[in-house]
């Protein structure tokens, strides 16, 4: 499976953006449990901010970002995407999609990251 993460950039507080991560890959529809956005910022641990059921489409929010930000999929263009509203400066970091395994239930797909900056 690989991922290709975009749609980072530069916003301003109250600001919107819209990451998108594109999926390839023969097997990725029965190898994948759930889909997922991740964020690192500077510094800081890697954490969970939504997770999409690949099949269900049932959805997880972290505390922080849950009202404001929506996790989505488009199974037949292989794609998920974020859509963050309301941002805050403390939303600035490196935004990662990543594939949960059927198999070992672990996150082993990881994209390349998109950066977000939200300016106060």
């Amino acid at each position: 499976v690989q991922l290709q993460a975009s749609g980072g950039g530069l916003v301003q507080a109250g600001g919107s953006l819209r990451l998108s991560c594109a999926i390839s890959g023969r097997t990725f529809s029965e190898n994948t449990m759930a889909m997922a956005w991740f964020r690192q910022a500077p510094g800081k641990e890697r954490d969970v901010v939504a997770v999409i059921n690949w099949s269900g489409g049932g959805t997880y929010y972290a505390a922080s970002v849950r009202g404001r930000f929506a996790i989505s999929r488009d199974n037949a263009k292989n794609t998920i995407y974020l859509q963050m509203n309301s941002l805050k400066p403390e939303d600035t970091a490196v935004y990662y999609c990543a594939a949960q395994s059927v198999a070992s239930g672990r996150y082993e797909s990881w994209g390349q990251g998109t950066q977000v900056t939200v300016s106060s």
